[in-house]
């Protein structure tokens, strides 16, 4: 894991916001005792959490997408840590680990791709790069029992989460063979073809490299479902999907409705959570969108998955604060943090 940059309690401090007679987030989270020992750290660490995040936009390059989504992860933070510690979370069952920085490879594909071609290629056989060393981390911290909460990042990193979940828990002893299922509050199924990584493919290289059981798709958009991709789900007993239409234009099923319907499918092991915020309407991400949920929904969503699962991991991705078209918007990282401290307060709630 060459590109993980650890932090430490000062590095945490450094961004929070110490006010008198207050406490803040960032003064309760933990950081690793020994940083050059990482699994030792892990296992002496009472923290229930392990969050740490993935600012890069490769995969979402390598799909032909609109770069941005490393820009999240800082901003998020900022805000994450700046909650204020209380009843209703206190921050000291929550180890911030730190993050991944993977610019240096995309510095190097910039440089030397001198056609759009060359660079797509690029950019997936780096999503390579980045899968094995999410997947180490991963797997060593599902291995000591603890959940990994990921911000990334492109969706790309499901994959990885997937497969290092799924290894992990398993050598644990949670679950008895080393497959888990998913839940995907998404606008998209990032179900495409194997044709090299990227982020519209992780569900689909997880099912067939053996770690992803069950999947299903909250919320998916039928303008924005491939006939092929729609018909592979359709027809396979392991997957299944809710379309955003069949929610809120015919009202089959009402949201919360939906989410039940997903948790009762994926029940039988444990399921990675995922949140696309492309999913969220006017919500900065590589694919924003004028119609979707609303960030009320989305808080739902962790709160009920929280409580009605049993979960692998939390994975957060394609926000971001500044794409590379221009577009800006600077609360999308505030955005992420209730969505985080939504989903703790959700597991802690069903601890208690």
């Amino acid at each position: 894991m060459q590109h993980l940059k650890i932090y430490n309690k000062q590095d945490i401090i450094s961004i929070t916001k110490i006010r008198r007679f207050e406490t803040k987030l960032g003064e309760r989270l933990q950081a690793l005792n020994n940083p050059s020992n990482i699994e030792e750290s892990l296992k002496q660490s009472s923290a229930k959490f392990v969050l740490i995040g993935i600012p890069e936009d490769i995969g979402v390059k390598a799909n032909h997408g609109t770069g941005g989504t490393e820009t999240a992860w800082l901003p998020f933070l900022q805000s994450f840590v700046n909650i204020q510690s209380n009843d209703f979370l206190d921050g000291n069952e929550i180890l911030l680990l730190g993050h991944f920085d993977f610019s240096e490879i995309e510095d190097v594909i910039e440089l030397n791709a001198h056609k759009y071609e060359e660079s797509i290629e690029a950019y997936r056989h780096a999503v390579n790069t980045i899968d094995d060393e999410v997947e180490q981390l991963i797997h060593l911290i599902t291995q000591n029992r603890k959940l990994p909460i990921i911000i990334g990042g492109g969706h790309n990193n499901a994959y990885p989460c997937i497969k290092g979940a799924a290894k992990g828990w398993y050598k644990a002893g949670v679950i008895e063979i080393a497959q888990i299922n998913a839940i995907n509050l998404d606008a998209h199924a990032d179900y495409r073809a194997m044709e090299g990584r990227h982020s519209g493919n992780a569900f689909r290289y997880a099912e067939e490299d053996g770690y992803l059981e069950k999947y299903c798709v909250i919320g998916i958009h039928e303008n924005y479902i491939s006939q092929n991709v729609w018909m592979d789900m359709v027809n396979n007993p392991f997957a299944d999907c809710i379309t955003y239409e069949d929610i809120f234009i015919h009202e089959k099923k009402n949201f919360i409705q939906s989410i039940s319907h997903a948790t009762a499918f994926t029940d039988d092991t444990l399921v990675g959570i995922e949140l696309d915020v492309d999913c969220i309407e006017h919500t900065l991400s590589s694919a924003a969108t004028p119609v979707g949920i609303t960030a009320l929904h989305a808080r739902q969503y962790l709160n009920y998955v929280s409580m009605d699962c049993k979960p692998a991991y939390l994975h957060i991705c394609e926000g971001a604060t500044k794409l590379t078209d221009g577009r800006q918007d600077a609360s999308t990282g505030k955005l992420i943090s209730y969505l985080v401290s939504d989903f703790v307060k959700g597991i802690l709630q069903q601890l208690s």
